[in-house]
């Protein structure tokens, strides 16, 4: 009973110490973007339209938000390798969040898939992968004047409107990207 007691307070202990610690590591201002709020209706899809280059943040069949974007810089075609510098077709899900994304901030798709996967390796190549919705940051500031489809296959919307599509989505949402 003794050592029970013991291991209780020991354990008490180690939580209190952590408790008093930092949580992550330091952040200086500017390091991080500002993050926007949202308290709307959840996106329940995003759709992208490739040629038409607008993507839509949607509940049910409602249209909440539109966005113009650019493209990878082979913007035809659905993506099949690394490399290749397109952006893939189909169903995808929003599978990440990053805040530090050299590009201001940026959202996962789950590409590739078995199926992109799958593909790629009868050709003994692979699909690639860290397609994102983002925003320009510094390189797609100097980029996007020039070159409306400037990424490696991504989606990228301006600064300000990542920081409201950041906001609005969640870890699961279907991405439709069409032709």
């Amino acid at each position: 009973m003794n050592s029970l007691n013991r291991r209780a307070a020991s354990l008490g202990l180690v939580a209190a110490i952590a408790a008093c610690g930092r949580s992550g590591p330091s952040i200086r201002a500017g390091d991080v973007p500002q993050f926007k709020r949202y308290a709307g209706p959840p996106v329940t899809q995003v759709v992208v339209q490739k040629t038409q280059r607008r993507m839509h943040l949607l509940n049910g069949q409602t249209v909440m938000k539109s966005y113009d974007f650019g493209l990878g810089n082979q913007p035809i075609g659905h993506k099949q390798f690394e490399g290749d510098g397109k952006t893939p077709e189909g169903l995808y899900f929003v599978d990440r969040f990053n805040p530090r994304s050299r590009y201001h901030l940026s959202v996962g798709i789950s590409y590739p898939n078995e199926r992109d996967k799958a593909y790629a390796a009868q050709f003994g190549l692979n699909a690639g992968g860290d397609i994102m919705f983002h925003g320009q940051g510094p390189e797609g500031r100097v980029l996007a004047p020039r070159n409306r489809d400037w990424t490696a296959g991504c989606i990228a919307i301006t600064d300000n409107e990542i920081e409201d599509v950041y906001a609005m989505l969640q870890l699961r949402t279907p991405v439709m990207i069409y032709a």
